[in-house]
This record gives C-alpha cells, structure tokens and sequence, in this order.
C-alpha cells in the first residue's frame, strides 16, 4: 500500500465584467472545491475534505493560479487532521501558489492539527510577480486536547519576482531536532502560526518591526512583504491572537 495520492487546482482569471471567473476547479479524491458566494469582483473557494487524513503514506496537493486582475479567497470547511496509518511512511501535504501582476490572493484554511502518532510533512510554495498581493495565513496545532502531537514538519517558501523572501522549515514532535520546544521555539505552546502579507507597497514603505501582544511579532522581510509569528496554548487561542493581527493590518 502506498497512500492516496491526490491533486486539486484552482484557476482564477478577470473576467472582464469587473469579477473574478475561475476556469478550471479541480476536485481529486479526498480533495473537493466548492465555490461559494463571494463580495463583488472576488470569487470564494472552499475546501472540504471528503475523508480524513492525511494519513501515513498520503500525498495530498493543492494548487491555485491566480492572474492578473483576478481576486481568489480560498478557506476551508474544518480543520485537517494529520493521523497515523496502516502506511508507516510520512504524509505530505503540499501547497502551490502562484499569482500574476494586479492578482489578489487569500489563503486562509482552517488549522492543521497533528495527532499522536501522526507523521507530516507540509510545503507551501508561493511564487508571486512584482505587482501581485497575498495574504496568508498557515496555523499548526500539536496534539489534539491532552494529546501528544506527532511529528510536524513544515516548509514555507515565498518569491516575489523571482526572488526569495522567506524560506524557513519547522519540525516539532518527536523526532524532530532537540530545541523544538524550548525557549528559542514554542517555549512550550503547542500552537503556532503565521500571516505573510504581500503589498507591492511595502517596497517603498515596510513595515516597522515589532511585538503585537505579549506573542506575536511582525518583521519585514527582505521585499514588499512582511511576516507575522504567534504562538499560544491552543488553537482557539492563536486564532484570537491572528484574527486581531489581521483586522490590525488590512
């Protein structure tokens, strides 16, 4: 046995009337879109999971191409769940954004909650050229109430214009390198999350560092974007402290 494999697409494109059309909407396995009513000129897209998982051995991808003059928002309808399976191999779970000059793009799933004796690998890749926008926002919860998490690892990759602007991995639960949980990481917390905003305004004027809360931070990164990190004691705790970040910022 070698897991599900599973791949769904989402294309958005201007659609010349002001909105935003989306030409191709590809459910594959346990991945189905659904498209849902969306504030004028924007389309919405959610992502329901039609099993659980990803389990031991799974290869799950989602991808969105957002162009120029389109504007893509893109949640999902429960948490992910990484589990255990009869598979003993690691899951993967891979993310790929791409978003052409004047495009908008919202990604804002649901947590992604690691469960004892899971094993997952995640990637997000996002590739977006001078004049493009993103918002997203990624939230990992280790274990599941009084629950030991698996093992997490996560990759976020971001370029703009060709270039990097963030490029960082984190491994938490066991198996993962010693200091996960120490002070210099989570300090204990076992929720974590960010936002990375995109803003071709940021060029000229960044974002001025500093600490949101007792802990958040926001940075700016080495382009137009800027980087928000918070952790917290929980999932419901972390969403508090990134939806008020967010309301701060947009």
């Amino acid at each position: 046995m070698s897991g599900v494999h599973a791949t769904a697409r989402i294309r958005a494109r201007e659609d010349g009337r002001g909105g935003t059309a989306l030409p191709v909407l590809e459910s594959d396995g346990p991945l189905a879109l659904r498209r849902t009513r969306g504030e004028a000129g924007e389309a919405r897209v959610l992502l329901v999971g039609a099993m659980s998982g990803p389990l031991g051995g799974d290869r799950f991808a989602v991808e969105a191409d957002v162009g120029s003059g389109a504007r893509l928002r893109v949640g999902s309808a429960a948490a992910t769940i990484a589990l255990p399976g009869q598979v003993k191999d690691e899951a993967h779970y891979a993310v790929r954004l791409d978003v052409a000059d004047g495009g908008e793009l919202h990604w804002l799933p649901e947590q992604l909650i690691s469960a004892r004796g899971s094993d997952l690998y995640v990637t997000t890749r996002a590739d977006l050229a001078p004049g493009a926008r993103l918002v997203l926002r990624e939230e990992q919860v280790l274990g599941r109430v009084r629950e030991e998490p698996g093992r997490l690892t996560s990759r976020l990759v971001v370029r703009v214009g060709g270039r990097a602007v963030l490029d960082q991995e984190l491994c938490c639960g066991p198996g993962a390198p010693g200091g996960w949980d120490g002070p210099a990481v989570l300090a204990g917390h076992r929720a974590v999350g960010q936002i990375v905003l995109v803003r071709p305004e940021f060029a000229a004027g960044p974002v001025t560092a500093r600490m949101l809360g007792e802990s958040a931070t926001l940075v700016p990164l080495a382009g137009p974007a800027a980087l928000v990190t918070a952790v917290a004691p929980d999932g419901l705790r972390l969403r508090r402290v990134l939806d008020e970040v967010l309301k701060s910022l947009l």
